[in-house]
């Protein structure tokens, strides 16, 4: 597992091979949930399920692109981060703390 950022604010990145696979779980924040999913393939546009009422999918297509680039393989990023009544600032924390997640893969 990988982390990146401090408190409430921390995002939390745990991988699982699925064979010759990998799925991606992202979590963190105050309370971590199901909010969107991504589906990356090598040569294929990137694929985005965004549940309704979130925006997680914004976070995770970094971090599902970049992990199959890096091991050119079938990769899911699936998860959510949450804090309560986020201000724009923490929301823009909490982004930036999911990037560098992607940039630790």
């Amino acid at each position: 597992m990988i982390t990146s950022g401090r408190g409430k604010y921390k995002v939390w990145l745990q991988r699982h091979n699925i064979g010759e696979d990998i799925v991606f779980f992202l979590g963190g924040g105050e309370r971590s949930h199901i909010g969107g999913i991504v589906i990356a393939e090598p040569q294929k546009k990137t694929k985005s399920i965004r549940l309704t009422g979130h925006y997680d999918d914004i976070v995770l297509a970094p971090i599902a692109e970049a992990a199959c680039k890096k091991y050119k393989k079938k990769i899911i990023a699936i998860g959510g981060v949450h804090v309560d009544n986020a201000t724009k600032e923490e929301i823009a924390l909490l982004v930036e703390n999911c990037r560098k997640l992607a940039q630790k893969l």
